[in-house]
Formats: C-alpha cells, structure tokens, sequence
C-alpha cells in the first residue's frame, strides 16, 4: 500500500511506521490519521510483523500536534465527531492492537502527537524530546484521550498541572514520571527500540495479546481486569505457544514459537 504523509518499513519482524511531514513538524492532519490507521492495521494483520515501531521524520519532531487549520472554524457538533472520530480510527486503534507498539519520541511530541504516544503500548524517548499536551492555551482541551491516558500513565496531579498550564516537560521529567520508559540519544533510538523489539520478539504472540487485552481491561471502566486475566489466561493453555514454550522449558531449551 502506498501513502502520502507515512513511511512503512518491514524487517526481520519489526515494522517500522514514520510519519512524514517535516514541514509541517509531523501534524497530524485527517488524512494522516486515516493513512495511519490503515497502516497499523495492515502491520497487525501481517504475520510476519511481531513488533510496531512509530516513529517521526527529521530530527525536530515526533508529531508537534494535531493540524489546526483543519478545524480552527468547526462548531460545537462537528468538534465532538473529530474528537470521536480520531478516537476511534487511530487511538483507541492503537492501545487495543494484538501486536506490541512501540512510541520512539524524537523530539517534540505536542497535543496529538503525545496522545498517540501515549496510545502506544510504552514510549522510548531521544534526549532532546520535549512533551506536552498544551491545547488549553488555544481555548480546547485534549480530544484524543489525552485526558484518560495521562493520567494513567503520571498520576492525577501531575497530569492535571501538565494541561492547565499547558507546558512542556523535558525526556528526563518525562522519565521520572514514568511517561516514558527509556531515553537515548537521537542517533540510537531507533536501534534501540529494535533492541526491544527483538526480546519481546523472543516470546510467545499468543500470549502477548492475551496480555495487552488483560493489562488494558484495568483501565476500562465497568470492566472486572482481574476476569479478563482469568479469560486470557485459560485460553493460552488451548494454544500451540502454550504447548511449545512449556515442552521447550521441560527439555531445556529455547522456545521455537509458531508466530502470530
């Protein structure tokens, strides 16, 4: 599939998605947001991608927002389906895929382009990130689940200053928050993001989406995670992964899983 504002690269596993347009430091505008979820879907449903990388062009940003110009005139209405919307077709898309992703943070990641970090399953940032959700200075708030996520992610009170003054936090800060996992430098990030992809690539697929579906039914409201663990736990014993890792375990060996 060929897009305008996204790059795709498989290798060895790792899909590796870019979103390009420099110009306009990475915004993320309608049709990027389809381009992508088209993207990550294609990627998730490729059996011979185990890992998902998203990652932005240059060297200044990750994505710097969502594209104002788009929907500096929308009405009441038409703000609550783009919010809903982009939800939806990329977000909510994203922290439910099967598939582990990855966010490599280079630069700035600002408004949209934080909430789709954070919509990533854990974050990798190059030491010259800086992070912000800074939509209360243009009279809106986050829309992408900016809301939810950080919160989840760095507590009540830090997530709450971080909007009302609409700053911008440092990879160090964002580290000691626990919004990002790792920092390395600009040139290493990538290949260190590779690094863990290749470790998670050692395990079990099978029982890595059972994770990810039981760690994310935590943060569902009405939703009993500790149910979904039990679910997602009795289902890995019917599977090939199941029989191979624990046969392979016993003969003291490594596992040879038969993929997605």
């Amino acid at each position: 599939m060929s897009y305008n504002n996204i790059l795709v690269k498989e290798n060895n596993g790792i899909t590796t998605i870019t979103i390009n347009r420099p110009s306009k430091l990475n915004a993320l505008n309608k049709a990027t947001i389809e381009e992508l979820h088209d993207a990550f879907e294609e990627a998730d449903n490729d059996t011979n991608t185990r890992v998902i990388i998203v990652t932005g062009s240059g060297e200044k940003a990750f994505v710097a927002g969502a594209d104002i110009s788009e929907f500096a005139d929308f009405d009441v209405e038409n703000g609550a389906k783009l919010a809903a919307k982009g939800q939806e077709l990329l977000f909510d898309f994203v922290e439910n895929l099967s598939t582990p992703v990855i966010a490599a943070v280079n630069g700035f990641a600002l408004g949209g382009g934080l909430e789709l970090a954070m919509a990533c399953h854990f974050r990798v940032a190059s030491d010259n990130a800086k992070m912000g959700l800074p939509e209360v200075s243009l009279g809106v708030i986050p829309g992408y689940g900016g809301t939810q996520r950080l919160p989840q992610l760095v507590g009540k009170g830090r997530a709450m200053e971080m909007v009302m003054t609409a700053g911008m936090i440092d990879a160090n800060t964002a580290k000691d928050y626990g919004l990002v996992n790792h920092i390395t430098t600009q040139e290493d990030l990538l290949e260190f993001c590779e690094k863990i992809a290749s470790k998670i690539m050692r395990n079990s697929p099978v029982a890595i989406k059972g994770a990810i579906k039981a760690i994310n039914a935590n943060f569902k409201d009405g939703v009993d995670g500790y149910k979904v663990e039990i679910k997602q736990f009795g289902k890995c014993f019917g599977t090939e992964d199941f029989t191979e890792g624990t046969t392979a375990f016993l003969e003291k060996r490594k596992a040879d899983f038969p993929g997605k």
